[in-house]
């Protein structure tokens, strides 16, 4: 990798993770930054296949009083969006409902 490409993969590797962070849309975020939206795809989509995936730890902050029969679990993801699952869910189909919200920044 050339300096220049380094260089190149750093700043994207940041706009993408500030955008992440911003709970901004794309368009806005692009905007913002003299950014062209494409590219801003483009680069996200390079970094994403150039990233593993990676397991976050969970931390157990406490137990939450149910009601009776309900024993869903939320999933909170960084960028401030949750989804909810219910007992018997289907791992697949939370994977890609994980993939889309990822997607949808």
């Amino acid at each position: 990798m050339t300096k220049r490409s380094k260089k190149a993969w750093t700043k994207w590797r940041r706009l993408v993770s500030e955008h992440a962070r911003s709970g901004q849309s794309v368009k806005v975020f692009c905007r913002e930054h003299g950014l062209c939206r494409p590219y801003f795809f483009v680069w996200k989509k390079r970094l994403e296949e150039d990233t593993p995936t990676k397991f976050l730890e969970v931390q157990v902050t406490g137990r939450v009083p149910s009601t009776p029969g309900d024993s869903s679990v939320e999933i909170r993801l960084r960028n401030g969006r949750s989804l909810m699952v219910r007992p018997g869910f289907d791992a697949e189909h939370v994977r890609a409902l994980l993939a889309v919200v990822e997607a949808a920044g």
